[in-house]
């Protein structure tokens, strides 16, 4: 239980996705504008993310290492993700029209998304088994979605604070974010892995 709380609460906190690995930044800086597309991409984000996990475990214990196919592993990890936020992007595009239009391109890119990508191979680096990968990947995939949520609020409150014309837009939103990950830092040395 105790391995449990401190994968869950370390990679939220001290090893997180966006804010301290530094992943997922485009769609990050990209969606951020709006709570609502925020909130849609994170739940978007922290689905393809777990089951990432599980399908590339799977795919890499049963069908890589068995054939002597580890060198194979980033493509066959990329094709899994890819074939998951195609998976995504039909299933919004047919229930959930108005989030659909509201995350535009920024869906499909969770394809190219270094996030997912790096939860797979980093919870293959780690030697995770089953239940650890999955966990491992949802926790990856809240810990994107707090850095998103955040932010988001961040940005929506700055659109109504004075900003000084050189600042307005994106420079604003990077040295937010610098603070934001700034004060992510504080958690360092938190947990211990």
């Amino acid at each position: 239980m105790k391995t449990i709380i401190f994968v869950i609460m370390g990679t939220i906190l001290v090893e997180n996705f966006v804010l301290q690995k530094f992943l997922g930044i485009c769609p990050f800086l990209g969606v951020s504008k709006k709570m609502d597309s925020a909130v849609g991409m994170s739940g978007a984000v922290v689905f393809v993310m777990t089951l990432a996990a599980a399908v590339t475990w799977a795919v890499n214990e049963y069908l890589l290492i068995p054939n002597e196919l580890e060198f194979l592993r980033t493509i066959s990890f990329i094709l899994v993700v890819a074939a998951l936020v195609q998976f995504v992007e039909i299933i919004l595009k047919r229930f959930i029209k108005p989030l659909y239009k509201s995350l535009g391109i920024y869906l499909p890119l969770i394809t190219t998304n270094c996030a997912v990508l790096g939860v797979a191979l980093l919870s293959i680096q780690r030697s995770y088994g089953f239940g650890m990968s999955v966990l491992y990947g949802f926790s990856a995939g809240l810990s994107f979605t707090v850095a998103l949520i955040l932010f988001s609020g961040i940005r929506e409150r700055l659109e109504t604070a004075y900003v000084p014309e050189a600042f307005k837009g994106l420079p604003i939103a990077l040295i937010s974010a610098a603070f934001l990950s700034l004060a992510f830092m504080g958690f360092q040395g938190l947990f211990s892995f």
